[in-house]
């Protein structure tokens, strides 16, 4: 199976083009919210969704910036959860009342700093006298995760890079692995309606079926994920034809945390435009249905 991380069948290189999956330093990415978005501009995208991990706390600087590129930014998040046992991701998309999520996204917030102290005492147990503050560090205002604690080893020497931390130390399985607290998928997709948003199942991959969807749906689900750089061909013309027969919103994006090179650049889907203004249709659907 071959991925398609550079070409998006059927979408012609004049059309518009969006990019609904991205992250910024308010989480684990390497730009701040406005970087984010200068390097929108840059790459002639209409608009974006900034879908930071656990937190909204970049939405206002990136809309602030948007606003005067002439990027329009979709206030996002995106969720870690738990589905069947396995471990899944959601994104919530057009939140309208973040002030409703923000207050949940704080106790997920202090989970993740008692799963780096977890860490940090595993790293000490193993010999490597790696601290919380030097974790906390890396993170600065961010939510912690675990790019953080793997950033923190390359800075003290005791790992030769991130993906030599992640394999070695961090990773699922590895010695100083440490799950995080989830929520489960029906639980999420209900936050993210009480926030006044779009629920997404983020890059479902090859566990995109058809009977997962369909089990989805029935608890709320709004869209799923099409476009992703880890999604193979067959992935995307699965799940793109499940979308239409479920009638879910289908969407996309790089999953950008701010690489200059490799597979998850900015833009690289080539989400169309049109998937954006059916998201919005929907929205206002569902505005007119409540009046």
């Amino acid at each position: 199976m071959s991925n398609t991380p550079n070409a998006t069948p059927g979408i012609a290189p004049s059309v518009r083009c969006v990019d609904l999956h991205m992250h910024s330093s308010a989480s684990d990415g390497l730009l701040a919210p406005e970087g984010v978005v200068s390097a929108a501009a840059a790459a002639h995208l209409a608009a974006i969704a900034l879908t930071d991990h656990d937190t909204v706390a970049g939405i206002a600087a990136a809309r602030e910036a948007g606003a005067r590129s002439g990027v329009r930014v979709v206030a996002g998040v995106e969720l870690s959860a738990t589905d069947a046992g396995n471990e899944a991701h959601l994104l919530g998309l057009h939140l309208s009342r973040l002030d409703a999520i923000e207050r949940h996204l704080a106790v997920f917030r202090e989970s993740r700093r008692a799963r780096a102290a977890r860490m940090a005492e595993r790293l000490q147990a193993l010999g490597i006298p790696l601290t919380l503050d030097a974790v906390l560090a890396e993170a600065g205002d961010a939510a912690i995760g675990r790019p953080h604690v793997a950033r923190a080893l390359v800075a003290g020497g005791w790992a030769k890079d991130v993906r030599d931390a992640f394999e070695r130390l961090l990773g699922n399985g590895r010695p100083a692995f440490v799950p995080k607290y989830r929520l489960t998928l029906g639980e999420a997709i209900a936050l993210v309606h009480d926030a006044g948003g779009l629920a997404v199942l983020a890059h479902p991959g090859p566990a995109g079926t058809r009977a997962r969807l369909e089990a989805l749906r029935a608890e709320g689900l709004d869209g799923v994920e099409v476009l992703h750089p880890g999604h193979s061909t067959e992935d995307v013309a699965r799940l793109s034809a499940l979308a239409d027969h479920l009638d879910l919103l289908p969407s996309g994006g790089s999953d950008w945390h701010g690489a200059k090179a490799g597979p998850r650049v900015i833009g690289c889907m080539r989400v169309p435009e049109a998937w954006l203004a059916r998201q919005d249709a929907r929205l206002r659907a569902a505005a007119a249905n409540v009046a």
